[in-house]
């Protein structure tokens, strides 16, 4: 079986349980999508590229990150995840086939509340927004690895979480609050600042001068939850 046959399969069967567990399917496709929705809803397309940044942001941070760190948790706390792994397929491809699902469903989801939005008042640079979605998927893909090392059960799960995640979309709504006024260095060092004035030049449009200083502390997240995700991975049951 080939690297990418044995990632389909996986992503499939990892698609199929998603589905089949209430709880899990609620978090990552019906919350996520409420969320954006309620905020399209209670803001209107006025507010531009903070609305669409705050969305994906939130959107990503659930449907991703949450998600996925609770699926892992519970993968490896069933031996899932060490039967895989005592087979032939690779680790890269295991990861892959398992969290692939709830990043095409956030794509998706992605997809609709924005295409609302775009519909309304389009994203002025259309391909730098693609560039921080992508961005967002990446940071807390990393983020969730790395959670996932700590977190003893799904349960667990929706502990270990919360401080990242309400961190990251706390500095995002900041962004909305205060805008580029105070203390703007320190929102773009912070988890989500950068990509949330990333998302903002995008959609708004502005200074494109400013994406070095933009896309370094974004991408430097997402390598840094790469990288932590290397060191506090655990493949089998935490005691």
């Amino acid at each position: 079986m080939s690297s990418a046959t044995a990632t389909a399969s996986i992503a499939t069967a990892e698609l199929r349980m998603m589905l089949r567990n209430r709880t899990v399917a609620l978090s990552a496709l019906l919350v996520p999508l409420a969320f954006g929705a309620f905020l399209l809803f209670t803001n209107g397309a006025s507010a531009g590229g903070v609305l669409a940044g705050i969305q994906i942001i939130g959107m990503v941070g659930m449907g991703v990150y949450v998600s996925a760190t609770t699926t892992l948790a519970a993968r490896r706390q069933t031996l899932f995840l060490k039967r895989l792994r005592g087979g032939a397929v690779s680790d890269p491809s295991i990861l892959t086939g398992l969290l692939a699902p709830v990043v095409v469903v956030s794509l998706a989801q992605l997809a609709i509340v924005l295409g609302v939005l775009a519909a309304q008042e389009p994203p002025v640079h259309a391909w730098l927004l693609i560039v921080a979605v992508l961005l967002a998927e990446a940071m807390f893909v990393g983020l969730a690895l790395a959670t996932a090392g700590f977190s003893t059960s799904p349960e667990h799960a929706q502990y270990t979480t919360l401080p990242l995640f309400f961190l990251t979309l706390g500095t995002a709504i900041w962004f909305q609050l205060t805008g580029v006024d105070d203390l703007i260095a320190v929102k773009r060092l912070l988890p989500g600042g950068g990509l949330m004035e990333l998302i903002v030049l995008a959609w708004n449009g502005g200074d494109l001068g400013l994406l070095p200083w933009l896309l370094l502390p974004s991408v430097g997240w997402a390598v840094l939850g790469v990288l932590a995700a290397v060191r506090f991975f655990r493949w089998e049951p935490r005691r």
